[in-house]
């Protein structure tokens, strides 16, 4: 028997309140705890700034009994060890976050070197970002400890990709536009986020799934893998149209932002300044207000903080955006930005 199927999605801290139900060394696991603090830190980073990590694999005893769950556990890694010990690590206040951690939501935040317990204390948003992180879990089902060391080495064999990087190895139309879009001087030039793992490709394809839906959707890996899909198998025309209008709304922009602009610290604001800039245009003062959007979102923030009554709709905005790459968010966001331009504009 042999069988690998997406185990139910479940935050990590639902993991994490089970991890006693884990078997970390099972027989044909590797030596644990090979990861340094260093690395632990960065996956933490990865998950509070909302980037996928790869899948973790596991021996899933709740089906039946086996032979190979030698010490009667519900679960037992197969692949994923590390990361998992790093998140119970770190949310067990073992290691802090990078000195040099950056929150791409709020770059002026300064949260390096942080504890999870830090986090929960004063800065609960964040926490809040690696409590309800969705794992990506698949069950292995087998009672045959040679297909789990043959699934270990298969899983191993070569370094994984990054989404980015799996989409422009794909065929069809969608991938090529993308790295048309993703040349464009407003990339490089303009955003201060690293582009070195594909992440300007990961934008461009948010703004031609926005342009090609021709509304707000969602522009999480799913939706995006639908449309490269559908370039595939030609189910849908105006691909180019909606890239050639991606294209005149990243001109405007780019005489909208500066060199390595500040603004333009993280992904997360660029679907929103996308969707301001393709309504409004490059209008005389529009980066002028956006700075001062945010220098007002961070005094509504200090007031929340302190007990004093904030602004509904700024800690909305904040509040959405926690979730970047949800269409309500989008939406939500562009509208409570529009209507602060257009009231100084």
């Amino acid at each position: 028997m042999f069988k690998v199927q997406a185990h139910d999605r479940r935050t990590v801290s639902w993991w994490n309140s089970r991890r006693n139900e884990i078997d970390f060394s099972p027989s044909y696991q590797r030596k644990g705890n090979v990861w340094g603090e260093g690395a632990k830190a960065y996956l933490i980073d990865s998950i509070i700034n909302d980037y996928d990590i790869p899948k973790i694999y596991l021996a899933d005893f709740s089906f039946g009994n086996s032979p190979l769950n030698s010490i009667n556990r519900r679960y037992a890694v197969i692949d994923g060890k590390q990361r998992l010990e790093a998140i119970i690590d770190f949310m067990a206040d073992k290691f802090p976050l990078r000195s040099d951690f950056l929150y791409e939501l709020n770059p002026l935040l300064e949260l390096g070197g942080l504890y999870y317990r830090d986090l929960k204390q004063s800065h609960a948003d964040v926490a809040d970002k690696v409590d309800q992180f969705n794992l990506d879990v698949m069950s292995v089902i087998t009672d045959d400890e040679a297909k789990i060391n043959d699934l270990f080495i298969r899983l191993n064999s070569s370094k994984p990709l990054t989404a980015p990087e799996f989409r422009n190895a794909m065929k069809g139309v969608v991938p090529k536009l993308i790295a048309e879009i993703a040349k464009h001087k407003f990339f490089s030039a303009c955003v201060k986020f690293s582009t070195k793992r594909g992440e300007d490709k990961a934008v461009a394809a948010k703004l031609l799934l926005l342009e090609f839906r021709g509304t707000y959707v969602d522009t999480k890996k799913t939706q995006i893998d639908r449309l490269v899909d559908e370039g595939v198998a030609a189910e849908s025309p105006g691909f180019d149209e909606a890239a050639s209008r991606v294209l005149v709304t990243l001109d405007a922009m780019a005489s909208v932002f500066v060199e390595k602009d500040p603004l333009l610290s993280s992904q997360g604001p660029v679907t929103v300044y996308y969707q301001i800039v393709r309504r409004m245009g490059a209008i005389a003062g529009l980066r002028e207000a956006l700075i001062g959007f945010n220098r007002i979102r961070e005094e509504n923030k200090r007031r929340v903080a302190e007990g004093i009554a904030g602004d509904h709709g700024l800690s909305n905005f904040d509040m959405m955006a926690r979730n970047t790459n949800d269409a309500g968010s989008i939406k939500l966001r562009t509208t409570i930005l529009m209507s602060y331009l257009k009231s100084v504009t």
